[in-house]
């Protein structure tokens, strides 16, 4: 029989060094030897892709690599999340809206964000690129989230987010939905400015400021 923290330092590895098929082969295992796979996402997985977060923050790690291991995350996590008891499969998570603001279609740093937040247990509803206001709210009341990730590269786009919250406001949702915004034009003074709750200057800041800001609700959801 495998040792249990072996197989989750090999399937953490695997992440970190970008093997699809090796993550793959590796949870199957883990799988067979009867360990949870929950503990196999955690500290397996997840544990990976923070390790290549950590990389990214560092500069070892550039976009492309942190791509490629998130690629590796997914796969692994195809094999496991099929195996999760039926209370962690319907387990509420915490609900945030993601998008690029209307007029801008880079969206990378976006596609980062998304992935580091999905790692650390958060359900994100992608809007993609070229949002418009309107969009980012009529979901956020679709879906019950509590929080929206505006991002932009652009100066022109910028006055977008500030009509997101302004939308969120006409629509007295403001109390129940936090409003993160990211990108490299926008500052935590423009945060401020706007009436946003908080500035993430990368995609791992965004994790600790999104954890930070729905604290009380994820105690909730995994109480």
């Amino acid at each position: 029989m495998s040792d249990k923290q072996t197989l989750l330092r090999q399937m953490s590895d695997g992440v970190v060094n970008m093997e699809d098929t090796q993550v793959v082969e590796l949870s199957k295992t883990y799988l067979r030897e009867g360990h949870p796979a929950l503990d196999g996402i955690l500290g397996g997985l997840v544990d990976g892709m923070n390790r290549a977060g950590a990389l990214y923050e560092q500069e070892d790690y550039f976009v492309s690599e942190l791509l490629l291991c998130s690629d590796a995350m997914y796969a692994g996590l195809g094999e496991l999340q099929p195996h999760l008891p039926e209370s962690e499969r319907n387990a509420e998570k915490i609900k945030a809206v993601i998008g690029v603001v209307e007029g801008d279609t880079h969206d990378i740093g976006k596609n980062l964000v998304k992935i580091m937040m999905e790692a650390a247990g958060f359900e994100m509803h992608d809007l993609g690129r070229d949002v418009p206001v309107e969009a980012f709210v009529a979901k956020a009341k679709e879906v019950g989230a509590s929080l929206i990730c505006l991002s932009t590269l652009m100066t022109t786009t910028m006055a977008n987010m500030g009509r997101v919250v302004a939308l969120l406001e006409r629509e007295n949702l403001r109390e129940n939905v936090r409003v993160i915004i990211g990108g490299a034009p926008v500052s935590t003074a423009f945060a401020k400015k706007i009436g946003a709750d908080a500035y993430a200057e990368t995609a791992v800041a965004a994790v600790g400021v999104a954890k930070r800001l729905t604290a009380a609700r994820l105690e909730r959801a995994h109480a």
